[in-house]
């Protein structure tokens, strides 16, 4: 049995409208950028890259987004990617962009990836700072910057005694 290879593409949703962040949803991105492709790659290319083509992961708040593709067809997918110019979420139009930061073969590389990438991004603020309470903070964010597993659930939903909690 042959095992199907993929890609991962992991974008940026960009936007002066810090509105369009929170309204997104996995399923209109995954809309967009069918569109995009249709248009750029045409009928071809949309049969191409749809046959695996998912929204694995939306962040909403920091506006991440990552993609899943056949490995075939990963140059047609980020060749389409700038051509999405709005996302449509509950009947409104906002006007963004995606960003590529990264393709990986795994969603661990992608994860790796993004936690390097954010920690760039909180230098860069942290050479920005004003005052002493702005440097505290990001300098708290930075150090928390890591990939350790976290306690499930499942974990905090009991006590220590073992009993549940509501």
């Amino acid at each position: 049995m042959v095992r199907f290879k993929n890609r991962y593409v992991l974008c940026e949703v960009v936007s002066e409208d810090p509105r369009c962040r929170q309204c997104i949803e996995d399923r209109a991105v995954g809309l967009a950028v069918r569109d995009a492709i249709g248009r750029v790659h045409g009928d071809y290319g949309l049969a191409c890259c749809s046959i695996s083509f998912t929204v694995k992961y939306l962040n909403a708040y920091t506006g991440t987004v990552l993609l899943r593709c056949r490995k075939d067809s990963y140059r047609l997918l980020c060749s389409a990617l700038p051509f999405v110019r709005q996302l449509e979420s509950r009947n409104q139009r906002y006007p963004c962009f995606l960003n590529t930061l990264h393709v990986g073969g795994t969603i661990r590389t992608c994860q790796k990836f993004l936690i390097q990438y954010n920690r760039r991004q909180l230098l860069m603020l942290l050479q920005n700072c004003t005052n002493e309470e702005e440097r505290r903070c990001i300098q708290k964010s930075l150090l928390s910057c890591s990939l350790t597993e976290e306690q499930s659930q499942s974990g905090d939903e009991e006590d220590d005694d073992g009993t549940e909690t509501d």
